[in-house]
């Protein structure tokens, strides 16, 4: 359904300079999507929370962020790759308000609510993969 349609980078999630890095490549990315400035601050907002998660969740791990075109449009995708502890319990995890740290347990359910598509893989002690696609309208 996509291919890639421009540029695509991987960064590393290792401290907290990586995230906000990750924030900066995602809002190029999606300037350059041409995205509306709601939609581009819906996706760094959630890419942002993901990137969080990745490092303190996951103990860090990749972001691959990429520009994406179907047929009809153009779009960012990002996907947040770590081998940490991975998620017990997937259904938990996305109910608003629980958190498994100190968060305000809005991270991966808010995370789903911004973004137009949302995949989640995980598994314990192995790790998660989180990717999110935002459409140009």
């Amino acid at each position: 359904m996509t291919s890639p349609a421009g540029e695509r980078k991987e960064l590393p999630i290792r401290r907290d300079d990586d995230v906000v890095r990750v924030r900066q490549l995602v809002r190029s990315y999606a300037q350059q999507a041409k995205l509306s400035l709601v939609d581009q601050t819906k996706l760094v907002t959630a890419t942002s929370e993901l990137a969080r998660n990745t490092l303190t969740y996951g103990g860090g791990g990749v972001a691959d962020v990429e520009i994406v075109a179907d047929t009809r449009r153009r779009g960012v995708r990002a996907s947040f790759i770590d081998e940490g502890p991975g998620i017990a319990d997937v259904e938990l995890a996305f109910t608003d308000g629980w958190t498994s740290g100190k968060g305000l347990g809005l991270g991966l359910s808010g995370a789903r609510r911004l973004v137009d598509e949302f995949n989640l893989t995980t598994e314990v002690g192995r790790g998660t993969t989180v990717t999110v696609t935002k459409w140009g309208r």
